[in-house]
């Protein structure tokens, strides 16, 4: 006896969803490329859940440590139960964010502060320090994004 959710139609989330289960079974050597290939043909052409499930039935699921979010098993009910995964998403997304965002502060700061040190040593004289005005005002703005907080978005 099928269930009801076999037969609601999968989103293009949920199939991305069962590639990334199928490249990983691949890449552990549970799936020759052959039958890989094979299954994601199917994957990108799957309509409901149960097509979905089928191609996925003999294979482990991922555990939540991997950081792959699993597709809906029941449609969401007016919103209801999901906006605290919406919110611990933008939570990690902003995190990402300003963690890239610094990263390509320090980048940035450490490329003008080796020119300055290469020139520094070419002409034998302690030149005047312009890397500060690379790093000075981008990273005052940086610290205070970070200590206030991404802004949220409106929902």
């Amino acid at each position: 006896m099928s269930s009801r959710r076999d037969h609601l139609r999968a989103a293009d989330v949920d199939r991305t969803y069962v590639a990334d289960i199928l490249k990983k079974a691949c890449d552990e050597g549970r799936l020759s490329l052959h039958e890989y290939d094979e299954r994601l043909q199917k994957t990108y052409t799957a309509r409901t859940y149960g097509d979905l499930d089928k191609i996925i039935l003999d294979l482990p699921r991922p555990s939540r440590r991997t950081g792959m979010q699993p597709y809906r098993s029941t449609p969401p009910v007016s919103g209801a139960g999901w906006a605290p995964l919406q919110q611990q998403q933008q939570q990690k997304d902003s995190a990402d964010w300003m963690r890239r965002l610094w990263m390509a502060w320090t980048i940035a700061v450490s490329v003008n502060v080796v020119v300055w040190l290469l020139v520094c040593l070419s002409t034998a004289d302690l030149i005047y320090p312009w890397p500060i005005w690379v790093a000075g005002p981008w990273g005052a703005v940086l610290l205070v994004t970070t200590l206030m907080g991404r802004p949220k978005r409106e929902q």
